[in-house]
């Protein structure tokens, strides 16, 4: 049974260059797209980066831990990405309930079976494949433009700009794209439409009472 990315690539994250480099073979051979971070930072600004399929931490991550890794992660995607910890150092029972008290799907310590691991991680996947989709199709027209833009690293002043709007009705539409999709944050939203493949579509002038376009304020 081979791997599946769909979602975005595996995350491993451990200051450990050979243990990184191991499980980044071991899935790698199993057909998974991986990426690799040394510390908690390089893990959490590749995660802001770009769509991943699954998070794996090690907990001693340099100065922002694993446990903090997970917890940002938690706070700016909600439980769309899993995450598991694979550690070495920390074997004990507590270690592993810190882990799940952080929002974490699984733990794993060292050694581990290679098979073992392969399997948790497409169940991981395969539960986020197979979790109900986010209600995309309550959004206007308008607002998954505004979505696509801010999947494309657009600030809110840059999309008012692109769409010629006002940078207030762009703050309106990211706060109903926000209530529709139940996200926490805009991180989130945009995780879920990568998650979806939303892509851009024409559309015609700002939904505003006048029908037309509103210039954007300077």
């Amino acid at each position: 049974m081979g791997g599946s990315t769909e979602g975005g690539a595996v995350l491993v994250a451990d200051p450990d260059e050979e243990g990184r480099r191991q499980v980044t073979r071991e899935l790698t051979a199993a057909g998974f797209s991986v990426l690799e971070a040394a510390s908690g930072q390089e893990a959490l600004e590749l995660a802001r980066r770009q769509p991943l399929g699954l998070v794996i931490l090690e907990v001693p991550l340099g100065e922002i831990s694993g446990y903090e890794v997970c917890r940002t992660l938690r706070e700016d995607a909600g439980d769309d990405v899993p995450v598991m910890f694979l550690s070495a150092v920390r074997r004990e029972s507590y270690d592993q309930v810190a882990g799940f008290a952080m929002g974490a799907d699984d733990y794993v310590v060292k050694p581990y079976s290679v098979d073992e691991l392969l399997a948790r991680v497409r169940r991981l996947l395969e539960r986020r494949r197979l979790a109900p989709p986010p209600a995309l199709s309550r959004l206007t027209p308008r607002e998954r433009e505004v979505l696509q833009l801010l999947t494309d690293g657009l600030s809110a002043k840059e999309i008012a700009e692109r769409l010629v709007i006002s940078a207030k009705t762009v703050g309106t539409h990211i706060e109903h794209i926000l209530t529709k999709l139940d996200a926490k944050s805009r991180v989130q939203a945009v995780t879920i439409a990568f998650r979806e493949g939303l892509t851009a579509a024409p559309v015609p002038a700002d939904e505003g009472t006048s029908g037309s376009p509103v210039r954007a304020v300077s």
